[in-house]
């Protein structure tokens, strides 16, 4: 089996101008190549970080049923305008996943929002409020994937997209960070390390966390 994947990170459709200096989607070929590996026409797929839509927009054209969450109001209003089912994106936090109304779920696949250890704002608030540290932020992550294996269906797979950042210097393991904490709640089946054209963060390649319930 493969270990690594090349892809390009572009998109179908250019986003508004308003959301364009923040445009941190990855592409839909990325989204497609997983739920062909996964998921058979007809699964619950859920995208506990949605964003503008990326997952759920690909999940509806491939035949699959989109869930989402996201916090900021704009990128839902943006995201649901796209969905044939709008009102499967929820507006919420997903540290509090484990109160939202959501079926059993087939699949999971998203990219979190990412923290770099030197950084004071909180990454769950949309980085509009002072955080608790890089310790508290993985434990957020660890505790809302614990809220998503309650969700999952026996069979269901989780990938994680994430990568590592250089800044300045200094590197923070994020990649490494975050599949250890999720360890720790879902049985972690290895990685597919993506080679970007582009991508940022001081490297080219970011990683694919693949995770099966305990």
């Amino acid at each position: 089996m493969r270990s690594y994947l090349s892809l390009e990170l572009s998109h179908a459709d250019e986003l508004p101008s308003v959301f364009k200096a923040d445009d941190v989607r990855y592409p839909e070929s990325l989204v497609e190549h997983f739920l062909k590996a996964y998921t058979q026409v007809g699964d619950i797929v859920l995208d506990p970080f949605a964003g503008y839509g990326t997952t759920l927009i690909v999940a509806e054209r491939m035949g699959r049923i989109p869930f989402g969450v996201e916090l900021n109001r704009d990128r839902v209003e943006y995201a649901r305008s796209k969905l044939a089912r709008p009102d499967c994106l929820i507006h919420g936090d997903s540290r509090l996943l484990e109160n939202m109304d959501l079926p059993a779920i087939d699949f999971s696949i998203t990219s979190p929002p990412y923290m770099n250890k030197e950084d004071l704002e909180d990454p769950f608030s949309a980085y509009q409020a002072k955080g608790k540290g890089y310790g508290s932020y993985l434990n957020d992550i660890r505790s809302i994937y614990a809220q998503l294996r309650k969700r999952m269906k026996q069979a269901g797979t989780v990938v994680i997209e994430v990568a590592n950042l250089k800044r300045d210097g200094q590197v923070t393991t994020l990649a490494w960070d975050v599949a250890h904490e999720v360890s720790q709640v879902l049985r972690f089946q290895g990685e597919l390390i993506m080679c970007w054209d582009k991508y940022g963060y001081g490297y080219d390649h970011s990683y694919c966390l693949v995770y099966t319930a305990l």
